[in-house]
């Protein structure tokens, strides 16, 4: 036979009510806690481990109204330490029509087509080429609202020097890269991409007036054509024009090779040469070869990418 329970005392029930409902406050107050730290992370990008009461008032408020359609206000205001009449001068700041709204989605389209490699500088010139003017000190703001930040630098030291093959000529340049007009200065040099399919080389020629790429030509082995036919082409776009620039670059085999000095010959182009083992003469191609790694190559994944393709992206 079953013995019947005895029915508890109504002390004893009242007593377990109040502790399920101490309980489920409890789980309530940590799970409104855990989506203040979430909701945190999520819009205003802190970490997890952040202490609400230490954001500003504009940033509760953010969590305020990212929160409030699940828990009510009053407590939500409590728990980040939100005073009501701060909170409601912060949400009429926030409803405010954003007046640089369609410079945000401008700069933003600019930052994207440019491979994310724009600064704040070069942004704000885009923006001048479209009628947009805003100050630099704007254009960085809204870059660092946006999360919009160019690669840092990669330094990486290499040093390619064999020795010498030939008599160099003077280092007529001598770190003097400015020039007053087109076509007086023009440098050049070779560069590495090492990518997982295999090595590509870049060789350009940089006339120093304006940092303008006069030709290039890119290839998979640092080679004789490789720089001659960089030089033809460069040629060709001076043919028939009195200026003979004024050729200058490091002391590489390929400028002392019979085609290369054939060729400068022929056009009457002056040559130039940076010391031994000295890359600072020739820093502003070097510097051009900086910003085009740091800016395209090591921001990118280039594991799933062919030489034929990573070389039409460079060329592009």
């Amino acid at each position: 036979m079953k013995r019947k329970k005895k029915p508890a005392p109504d002390h004893e029930r009242a007593e377990l009510e109040q502790q399920v409902e101490s309980l489920r406050r409890d789980i309530r107050q940590l799970q409104l806690e855990h989506d203040i730290l979430k909701k945190a992370n999520e819009l205003i990008k802190k970490g997890m481990g952040i202490d609400p009461q230490l954001l500003s008032n504009r940033e509760k408020t953010m969590l305020v109204d990212a929160l409030k359609q699940t828990y009510a206000l009053p407590e939500l205001l409590a728990a980040l330490g939100l005073a009501r009449s701060s909170y409601f001068y912060h949400r009429a700041r926030l409803l405010v029509a954003d007046m640089y709204a369609g410079a945000r989605r401008v700069i933003a389209d600019i930052f994207d087509l440019n491979h994310r490699c724009y600064g704040y500088r070069r942004i704000r010139a885009a923006l001048g080429r479209q009628q947009i003017f805003i100050s630099e000190k704007v254009v960085r703001r809204l870059m660092r609202q946006e999360g919009l930040a160019a690669a840092t630098t990669r330094r990486r030291r290499y040093g390619s020097y064999r020795g010498e093959i030939s008599p160099a000529p003077e280092n007529i340049i001598n770190r003097d890269f400015s020039a007053a007009a087109p076509n007086q200065k023009w440098l050049t040099d070779i560069t590495e991409f090492q990518i997982p399919a295999g090595k590509v080389y870049l060789s350009p020629v940089i006339d120093c007036f304006d940092g303008l790429v006069v030709s290039w030509s890119i290839g998979t082995r640092p080679d004789a054509e490789l720089v001659n036919t960089m030089l033809d082409s460069a040629i060709e776009s001076v043919a028939g024009c009195e200026e003979r620039p004024l050729v200058h670059s490091d002391r590489g085999a390929h400028y002392r090779w019979p085609g290369w000095l054939s060729r400068m010959r022929d056009a009457r182009l002056i040559r130039s040469m940076s010391r031994k083992g000295c890359s600072p003469d020739n820093a502003a191609c070097e510097g051009f070869f900086g910003r085009l790694k740091t800016e395209l190559f090591y921001p990118r994944d280039w594991r799933a990418t062919t030489v034929d393709q990573f070389i039409e992206i460079v060329d592009s």
